[in-house]
């Protein structure tokens, strides 16, 4: 397919202005360009046409299964669109906040939001929320920085150090170093949940904070939540709750009242926003009792009969321009609204129930990385086909030739050849089946043609990369 610039024609345009009839304003001269951009010259309906077929090159949410596992893929409900659009939403302009009258203004916009981070914190049995961190990873570090402004608050200069699990998703600890904290790792034990003797052997007076994920991204419930946070707290150490695997148990059980003091919420994978390079991102953060003091500023608070911005007395100060990324949390909130509390509940049953299905039909040919059922997303280990020549990345790649996605491979870096398959609950039985067939019939191929997974993909518009040469050569063509 030729590139953009390669269609190009001079003098074609997709549109012509109409004649100036002001004067023109000119730019000043060190801000002009000594020679004009050479952008493509194109109509516009070879434009349309060109980024169409590249849309219809790549597959996406809304053509295909996407089991992304950890990631959680969910569909993105159109109804969150239409909310997101309303001129009222989208045509809040930022710098209103410049105008006399900013607060008159912008009412409903701060509405929303004081009552979003109401809801995120009721969910999720925390005392308040933020909207302003603008991804998960981002969230987790506000979150980091909180822990550290309350231990230098109290004076705790001795308390330096995170402890995060072996299966832990790699911003964790990137997050804890970022926030001024050393990182010490703590063993899964072989049920995939945390070691608990390790972890009492580790928690010293030093120990500022846990970082977990529950369910963790094995996938499973930690058992011993509940005595982690009691013996986190007896020295004065802070819980922290990952928020990535939320959309397992949303309605069904709180992190606050697991006994997590911060935590991070991924608006993409739990109530439904744009995803990645689909964003841009959300990752408010919840907050107890003990944290609401520093909570970043300025925050939307009520005043009389309508809202005001007043930051708290130890703020962190602000951590992103304006309120974040406004118009993903306009999303969420028509998400929130448009499910309830009945319908959350109904999420997390359902993420549970698909991921349980999947696993009950390919667990008696694909192994299990762990004993027992799984959560919101279920794992298998490759290592037995492995051993026949055909890795994980070779299943995946396979699954691409038959019209999925691949789910998550090698991650978490603790099962070896690792197939994380997450379906979220909007997918139906008959999809799960479909994809399924498709793994089994990859499993048969491994004894019967393992040359064709060794191939694949062969039917999509780029076949399997030579990835060892593109990353040695960032130049190369490894087609």
């Amino acid at each position: 397919m030729q590139l953009i610039y390669e269609k190009s024609q001079p003098g074609r345009r997709a549109l012509r202005l109409d004649a100036l009839d002001v004067p023109p304003c000119q730019l000043p001269k060190e801000l002009c360009r000594a020679e004009e951009a050479a952008l493509p010259e194109m109509a516009e309906i070879d434009v349309v046409r060109h980024f169409t077929h590249l849309s219809q090159r790549n597959v996406g949410i809304d053509d295909t299964f996407y089991p992304l596992g950890s990631c959680t893929m969910k569909y993105n409900p159109k109804i969150a669109e239409v909310a997101a659009a309303e001129p009222g939403m989208s045509q809040l302009h930022p710098h209103f906040s410049s105008s006399p009258t900013f607060e008159s203004e912008c009412q409903g916009a701060y509405a929303l939001i004081h009552e979003l981070e109401r809801q995120l914190a009721e969910v999720a049995g925390m005392k308040a929320a933020s909207l302003q961190p603008i991804a998960g990873a981002h969230g987790e570090l506000t979150g980091t920085l909180l822990m550290a402004a309350y231990h230098k608050d109290k004076g705790n200069a001795h308390k330096d150090t995170i402890i995060i699990p072996d299966s832990a998703h790699g911003t964790n600890p990137a997050s804890a170093v970022m926030a001024g904290f050393k990182v010490v790792e703590i063993p899964s034990d072989a049920d995939g949940t945390i070691h608990l003797d390790a972890f009492e052997a580790m928690l010293t007076d030093n120990v500022a904070g846990i970082m977990l994920t529950c369910p963790n991204t094995h996938g499973l419930f930690e058992k011993d939540v509940a005595k982690i946070a009691k013996l986190a707290h007896s020295k004065d150490a802070l819980l922290y709750y990952d928020g990535a695997n939320l959309n397992a148990i949303v309605g069904q059980c709180r992190p606050g009242d697991l006994g997590f003091d911060v935590m991070h919420y991924n608006l993409h994978k739990t109530f439904a926003t744009p995803h990645g390079m689909g964003g841009p991102g959300c990752g408010p953060v919840g907050v107890s009792e003990r944290l609401l003091p520093y909570l970043p500023g300025p925050r939307v608070v009520p005043d009389g009969d309508g809202f005001t911005l007043a930051t708290p007395e130890k703020s962190i100060g602000r951590i992103a321009a304006f309120f974040g990324n406004y118009l993903i949390a306009v999303r969420a909130y028509a998400y929130l609204r448009h499910y309830g509390d009945a319908g959350l509940k109904e999420v997390s049953r359902n993420a549970v129930l698909n991921a349980n299905y999947i696993f009950a039909r390919l667990k008696g040919t694909y192994k299990a990385a762990f004993p027992g059922n799984f959560m919101h997303e279920c794992i298998f280990t490759a290592s037995p086909q492995a051993q026949k020549g055909i890795h994980a990345t070779d299943i995946a790649k396979s699954l691409l030739d038959r019209g999925f996605h691949a789910p998550t491979i090698y991650f978490p870096l603790t099962v070896k050849e690792c197939l994380m398959i997450e379906p979220t609950e909007t997918e139906s039985k008959e999809t799960l089946d479909a994809f399924c067939d498709a793994m089994l019939a990859i499993a048969a191929a491994v004894d019967a043609a393992p040359d064709s997974l060794h191939a694949a993909p062969v039917s999509t518009p780029v076949g399997r990369l030579d990835e060892v040469k593109a990353a040695r050569d960032l130049n190369c063509a490894c087609l």
